[in-house]
């Protein structure tokens, strides 16, 4: 690629997931914070029903609203085209292929894998983690598992398919009278932004949150709720394979009631503090920025993720909650704001995302593909 010429940037946003929404604010702040002098910006929005467009870019830059429009002219459907040699990824209005993909959608059928092997088999580099990876740490019970296996602890939990639910709702009653304690919280697997999640203070409502989360995904956590503070890391892998993934100052999050939900997270002003960086000792920063390098190579993280802990206030534990492999990029995101306070400005971040995705396809292009 030539020195002088841009960087043609596809920022993907929207999808079919329940977190729509959340995606086009995300979006927006990662567009606007592009360096136009370097990227060549092409937005690409993904409808609700699953159809790509290539967005005005005008448009987008001269709105206002925090949430970006989905555009669905029928004149400016994406579609991907097989070029020998060349990104087979275009989009209307664009000077020619797409360099890279900077996928900005949350939750099934964008963070799980399902987009990242879409552009693995089309050969476009992307930001973030690979198919495994993604598919790892969106599988809160999976996740859970690998990081147990390392020696990571996490609050107890009861996982549970749909099947069981089906054939054998009394025996999952009685598994999680005999392995937790009350209050649990009920959470689909595969979902976030704490859709779908009840906090559970009694049996008699073990089976309307369950009910409700199985509307979500096909396999639920029943997991113990704990008297913990909730520490976040943003972590960056590094530009040399053989150097540690880099990991900020931790953050915390203080909800001002019980239980963080979706309305708390983004919609509610005050729905809770974020304290960036996070009141630890020294030596509960290091463990937590350890801890949340070790998941992150566990989990077969790559490019970015968030790593959520569980301090235990009775214990002094750290316990690892989940890790999101495309965290929020709003503006009052976690995952941007720990990466300013370490001394990493937003720009600069999308930046080194970047230049970490088009770093990995190069290593991978030269992966020999034949015997």
């Amino acid at each position: 690629m030539a020195a002088d010429k841009r960087i043609r940037v596809a920022v993907i946003y929207g999808g079919r997931s329940s977190e729509h929404e959340i995606s086009l604010q995300s979006a927006r702040s990662v567009i606007d914070h592009l360096a136009r002098k370097r990227f060549e910006v092409l937005p690409i929005a993904i409808d609700r029903d699953g159809t790509w467009y290539a967005q005005d870019l005008k448009r987008i830059d001269s709105g206002e609203s925090p949430a970006l429009p989905v555009d669905a002219s029928t004149d400016s459907t994406v579609a991907l085209e097989p070029r020998p040699g060349e990104s087979p990824l275009s989009a209307p209005g664009a000077a020619g292929p797409v360099d890279v993909v900077f996928p900005v959608m949350h939750g099934p059928l964008c963070e799980d894998g399902s987009i990242q092997g879409l552009l693995e088999l089309a050969a476009v580099p992307y930001v973030g983690a690979g198919v495994l990876g993604s598919a790892v740490c969106m599988d809160k019970d999976v996740a859970k598992r690998l990081a147990r296996s390392a020696g990571i602890e996490s609050a107890p939990y009861v996982s549970m398919r749909l099947s069981r639910w089906l054939n054998d709702p009394d025996g999952v009653r009685a598994q999680v009278a005999d392995d937790l304690d009350y209050p649990v919280f009920v959470k689909p697997a595969n979902q976030g932004s704490s859709i779908g999640i009840h906090r559970v203070t009694a049996a008699a409502e073990l089976e309307a949150a369950i009910e409700d989360a199985l509307r979500y995904d096909t396999k639920v956590l029943i997991e113990q709720a704990v008297d913990a503070r909730e520490i976040e890391l943003a972590v960056l892998g590094a530009a040399d394979p053989s150097a540690p993934p880099e990991v900020s100052l931790p953050g915390e999050i203080v909800a001002t009631e019980a239980f963080y939900s979706f309305e708390r997270k983004y919609i509610e002003e005050d729905g809770a503090e974020l304290h960036v960086p996070a009141d630890l000792t020294p030596e509960q920063q290091k463990e937590a920025q350890r801890i949340a390098a070790q998941i992150f190579l566990e989990l077969e993280c790559d490019g970015m993720a968030r790593i959520d802990l569980f301090l235990d206030r009775q214990s002094g534990r750290l316990l690892f909650n989940e890790a999101n492999t495309i965290p929020g990029f709003t503006a009052i995101s976690m995952y941007p704001k720990l990466w300013e306070a370490s001394g990493l400005p937003y720009g600069a971040l999308l930046t080194r995302l970047i230049e970490l995705a088009l770093a990995r396809a190069e290593r991978r292009s030269a992966l020999k593909r034949d015997r």
